[in-house]
């Protein structure tokens, strides 16, 4: 995982480099994501696997996103192919991410997964993201999810910090403490 993500590096920062300059930020995180999506899908990630001509698989992929979003602009143009004659498309998702990340830095935001064993109310979310943004220094963008295997509390992810105050993190700790004793 950390190969890909050193691999994906040099190329996530050139697209970040190239929607900037262009003021094109939010269209570029929309492909990269879009793009990213798309390769989940068994047909797409087989041709991009597939010892087919590279031509082909930038053929591919410009056409999908001229379906999605209409006109593709020559550097997207140019930044698939660039990815295709250098093997590279397999690493659109962990390019995406690595884009994700320099966005919100240089937007000052922080995405900030929290998962709940029960649905957190409006209230507790505006409460835990003042607290974050008084933390971080930052914008936080709180996404929510459930998941009652917690059995209590939450697991909260921002950015590389994770806040597990659950009741099944905190049995999964107390059994490994007494497992060592």
């Amino acid at each position: 995982m950390a190969e890909l993500a050193t691999l994906a590096r040099p190329y996530g920062n050139a697209a970040f480099d190239i929607a900037s300059e262009r003021g094109e930020r939010d269209r570029w995180s929309r492909i990269l994501d879009f793009l990213s999506r798309a390769l989940r899908e068994p047909g797409l990630h087989a041709l991009v696997a597939s010892p087919v001509a590279d031509a082909q698989k930038t053929h591919e992929l410009i056409e999908l996103l001229r379906q999605e979003f209409g006109e593709v602009t020559e550097p997207v143009r140019r930044f698939i192919q660039v990815l295709g004659s250098n093997k590279r498309l397999a690493l659109l998702p962990e390019i995406s991410e690595q884009f994700e990340m320099l966005k919100a830095e240089a937007e000052k935001t922080l995405d900030v997964a929290v998962t709940s064993a029960v649905a957190m109310t409006d209230d507790e979310v505006e409460r835990l993201s003042a607290a974050l943004k008084r933390r971080f220094e930052q914008d936080i963008e709180i996404s929510t999810a459930v998941d009652d295997s917690l059995i209590g509390g939450a697991v909260i992810r921002a950015g590389d910090t994770v806040v597990d105050g659950s009741v099944r993190g905190k049995l999964d700790k107390l059994a490994e403490s007494l497992a060592r004793t």
